[in-house]
């Protein structure tokens, strides 16, 4: 598997090189250990693989294998139309790009976003779902959609930041804190390949992820079901935000270097130390992150298009 496939594809792939019997229990936490990346879009995968059928959910246990995947898995994206995911991913960041930067509206329908973007009916389904998920969108009651107020402002992304500033370290001083250490090794792997190479081989949404991944593990291990609750919360929906700060790559490796370090404290069940590194680790992204406040300016002042112009290219945001 090549980590720019998208997860769907990579699951199925799992099953099919597996061999995966009928009725084998996909767990979020384990495939998102497996593929690197959050459980926030395995979970997706999954809720996408069910709907096309593949998967059977059964409440409060889960996902399980509807049957076994023993055709070629090509064949089988094709017929399930998957193959038309990257094209909705694309539009995904484009249209995020877009409300950025002024060009849609706070409200708008079904008809004029696909007619903008050119999507068919199933691709416009799925990029929907995605966006509501995610907490950007939301429905209004009896026709059409909205914009989330959150996050869409020039401030937002620092605000985001200020906010996981006051509450992670925080976090790691709840009575009882323990990160498991299959978590932290689990952690400083991630971190290690993109110091052997990652940084520059990874696509933008993997080390998204990988972000999201090591400081929702640090609060996790709280136990403190408020502050799960909220950094989840805010890592869904600042991500539409995050990949705009995405330009440069080179601060990765400082990053990397930081987290690492936070590993080794927790380790060593030093929670004080550690929150306090955690603490200089935010403020110094809150720093960095100053210099792209005018590209998101910018948002602010562009006059909003009309929602129905001619499609146009789809682009996907640069990776910093």
């Amino acid at each position: 598997m090549t980590p720019e496939k998208p997860i769907p594809l990579q699951l199925l792939e799992m099953a099919h090189s597996q061999q995966w019997p009928a009725g084998t229990h996909l767990g979020a936490q384990k495939l998102a250990d497996q593929l690197r990346v959050s459980r926030s879009p395995v979970n997706d995968a999954l809720a996408l693989l069910h709907d096309k059928g593949v998967l059977v959910r059964e409440p409060n246990r889960g996902y399980f294998l509807a049957r076994p995947v023993d055709k070629p898995v090509a064949a089988l994206a094709e017929s399930l139309g998957l193959e038309a995911e990257d094209q909705v991913t694309a539009v995904y960041f484009q249209l995020a790009d877009d409300r950025l930067r002024g060009q849609l509206p706070d409200e708008f329908t079904e008809t004029a976003i696909k007619k903008r973007y050119g999507l068919t009916p199933a691709q416009l389904n799925t990029l929907l779902s995605r966006m509501a998920n995610a907490g950007w969108i939301e429905k209004r009651p009896g026709y059409g959609w909205a914009f989330s107020s959150m996050l869409t402002t020039s401030d937002s992304l620092l605000q985001s930041y200020r906010l996981r500033l006051a509450l992670e370290p925080a976090a790691l001083l709840e009575p009882g804190y323990r990160l498991d250490p299959q978590v932290i090794a689990r952690c400083r792997a991630a971190e290690q390949h993109l110091l052997s190479g990652g940084i520059e081989t990874d696509t933008a949404d993997q080390l998204h992820e990988r972000g999201v991944r090591f400081h929702e593990s640090l609060v996790e291990a709280s136990g403190n079901p408020f502050f799960i609750d909220t950094i989840r919360r805010v890592n869904r929906v600042r991500r539409l935000l995050s990949y705009r700060s995405m330009q440069n790559r080179q601060r990765y490796r400082e990053h990397c270097d930081q987290h690492l370090a936070i590993l080794d404290l927790l380790e060593r069940e030093r929670q004080a130390e550690a929150a306090e590194a955690l603490r200089s680790h935010l403020q110094s992204t809150l720093r960095n992150l100053g210099q792209i406040s005018g590209l998101l300016q910018g948002a602010a002042t562009t006059q909003p298009a009309s929602p129905t112009p001619s499609p146009r290219p789809v682009r996907r945001p640069r990776a910093r």
